[in-house]
């Protein structure tokens, strides 16, 4: 196969989507080149076209688990949960005895709410295979199951045993979820350390980027040029968007309002991030978008909206007039929303900064994810998000309404009718049903909005107190938010 740049890379999706048809032609029994195509169909929203070249691949070879796997996954990240179920289970009835398609199986069956099933096939996985980390950190991912000491010695042999890194930061997390079940806080939190230390090193993250990033923000978004963009963008209200830091209750948010009979909730879209990465002069720096739309012409926003409104309606299940966009991280892409779209909702959902981080740092994010999970570094995060929020509320004043996580869990119906009343919708008791909503959810909070709210992990991080000096000095004024 020819060594094929990723598209971000050569700047032509066309070239490379040649070479990898070439690569399919020659080797058609090839996964590689398979899994790279499809990887590109999706990332150019033409998913329905990598299902198709997975199915001539099956109707060839239908005993392909490889393919099978493959489109169990598409479908997966089309939230074709139905029909990836269906994919899933005809895997695992083929290859019952290798764990990897038990653990994938698991996984669906938690997004779609069905936690009693999906802990039996994690379950199963470990059985065939203790050393699976992905089954125990899915596994520590379901917070109403508890670890026991037996789960704790097969951790710990596991990991004795781990053959990579990757593998070690999933049986330190779920080492840190199992020895914090049993109350031994300590060694649960040097668990969570270790397992951060080694994710640092295995993920791209830059945290003077990031602060270059909203130091641009603020000099370049003035309210000035706000002010001189007043008739740009496209006027379609469509889309709520839902910002904020991990672990803050974006999917409780969002969740409530996918219960909702005129929205729909369609999760964490990366739209954005492929607009502001395709922006004239934004590929090489990371800190070069805000110029580069700053310099935008008023058809060019109106285009980049309506691009956007193309993209993420075609993920769309419903003819409901409203929809979510739940990325945590694109409050880095408020000015480009209010841009680009002046009349989408922007909703910042806040917890309070030790909570909030420490339910980061006890949390396993994919290697995909770039973000941190080491104590400093989730500290400088949270402050970096904070400066950039205050400074678009302060230029923008009123275009991003607050819902702060911890008045939600107290005042739930005061909480939604406030929230509903801010985005123009009628209250729906269906609303504060959110836990009967049989959506499909990818998060790691999956589990959790499967239930009534409850005040349970409110004061968790305390449990860590005597170990988060470095997380205090980190966040310094935002402390005490």
């Amino acid at each position: 196969m020819e060594n094929v740049h990723p598209p971000a890379a050569t700047g032509s999706f066309t070239e490379t989507e040649q070479l990898l048809r070439r690569a399919v032609a020659r080797a058609p029994a090839s996964a590689r080149a398979h899994v790279d195509l499809a990887a590109l169909l999706c990332r150019l929203g033409r998913a329905g076209e990598a299902v198709a070249l997975v199915d001539d691949v099956i109707a060839r070879q239908p005993d392909s688990v490889w393919a099978l796997s493959l489109k169990a996954s598409l479908l997966g990240s089309e939230h074709r949960m139905d029909e990836a179920l269906a994919v899933h289970e005809t895997l695992v009835a083929r290859v019952p005895g290798a764990s990897i398609p038990w653990t994938n199986y698991a996984g669906a069956l938690k997004a779609v709410g069905r936690a009693e099933d999906a802990i039996a096939a994690y379950r199963k996985s470990l059985a065939l295979d203790p050393r699976n980390g992905f089954a125990w950190t899915g596994l520590a991912g379901i917070r109403t199951i508890g670890f026991d000491a037996g789960d704790i010695a097969s951790l710990e042999q596991a990991l004795q045993e781990a053959g990579d890194d990757l593998n070690r930061l999933q049986l330190h997390f779920a080492l840190g979820k199992a020895l914090g079940d049993q109350r031994r806080f300590e060694q649960s939190f040097r668990h969570y350390e270790a397992a951060g230390e080694i994710r640092r090193a295995l993920i791209r993250y830059d945290a003077e980027m990031l602060s270059d990033l909203v130091d641009q923000m603020e000099t370049v978004f003035t309210a000035g040029l706000f002010a001189r963009r007043l008739e740009s963008g496209c006027d379609a209200p469509d889309p709520i968007f839902i910002v904020g830091m991990p672990r803050s209750g974006s999917t409780l948010i969002e969740q409530i309002l996918a219960s909702h009979p005129m929205v729909e909730g369609l999760g964490e879209l990366f739209e954005l991030q492929k607009l502001a990465a395709g922006l004239d002069g934004a590929g090489a720096s990371r800190a070069a978008w805000p110029q580069a739309i700053a310099g935008s012409g008023d058809a060019e926003l109106r285009d980049l909206g309506e691009s956007y409104l193309h993209s993420a309606r075609r993920r769309a299940g419903t003819e409901r007039p409203f929809f979510t966009d739940k990325m945590p991280s694109n409050w880095q892409y408020v000015a480009l929303i209010h841009l680009i779209l002046p009349n989408a909702r922007i909703i910042d959902v806040r917890r309070r900064p030790l909570a909030c981080c420490v339910s980061c740092f006890t949390t396993y994010f994919n290697r995909e994810t770039s973000f941190p999970t080491d104590l400093e570094n989730l500290g400088r995060y949270y402050r970096d998000y904070v400066r950039a929020i205050d400074h678009f509320e302060t230029v923008l004043p009123g275009r991003i309404f607050r819902v702060q996580y911890e008045h939600v869990v107290e005042n739930l119906e005061g909480e939604v009718r406030r929230l509903l009343a801010y985005l123009g919708l009628p209250f729906d008791e269906s609303c504060l049903r959110f836990h009967e909503n049989p959506r499909a959810v990818h998060t790691p909070s999956a589990e959790q909005v499967r239930r009534p709210i409850d005040a349970e992990g409110l004061g968790r991080w305390r449990n860590y107190e005597p170990w988060l000096a470095p997380l205090k000095n980190a966040l310094g004024p935002a402390l005490g938010l």
